[in-house]
């Protein structure tokens, strides 16, 4: 895949070019995840499906759909075929008859465990490019700004009730 830089001196706003270059470094960080997960199969969905599931109890659907936002149908039929693949299977929930849990399978632990290998290899590699210290400063940044972000959704959400 090749990556054009994009020039950021253009754009007049500093709010924009950060915004433009958060965008830019998502999709050459999903570029490198979509890499490592494809030997195994996998898409990056699918992959943080897996890491959220365990063997036992597993997860609800809509707490699936909730923590990776996205659709509901979206997370049945990425479970459908989840479930096709023989990673995932579905197990009834015993206090709704409703709703169902998504588990992982033998086969589902044993690949969540070799790509989770593969992934937290690439991921020190590919932030490696940058020293402990900036790493740091980075990590530090990004926790004030979610905190923020998160604080003026919040807001937005109690002042439309």
């Amino acid at each position: 895949m090749s990556f054009d830089d994009f020039d950021l001196d253009h754009i007049p706003s500093n709010a924009h070019r950060l915004y433009r270059l958060i965008h830019d470094l998502y999709v050459v960080i999903d570029a490198g995840d979509r890499d490592v997960l494809e030997p195994f199969g996998l898409t990056p969905s699918q992959y943080r499906v897996l890491v959220l599931l365990d063997a036992n109890y597993g997860q609800r659907l809509i707490t699936l759909s909730d923590r990776l936002l996205v659709a509901r149908s979206t997370i049945t039929r990425l479970i459908d075929q989840m479930e096709d693949a023989g990673w995932v299977h579905r197990i009834d929930d015993p206090s709704d008859r409703r709703a169902q849990h998504v588990a992982l399978t033998p086969m589902g632990l044993a690949l969540r465990n070799q790509a989770y290998a593969a992934h937290e290899h690439s991921i020190e590699d590919r932030m490696g490019v940058l020293g402990e210290r900036d790493q740091q400063r980075l990590i530090d940044f990004f926790l004030r700004m979610r905190a923020a972000l998160r604080n003026r959704i919040i807001e937005n959400d109690s002042q439309k009730k």
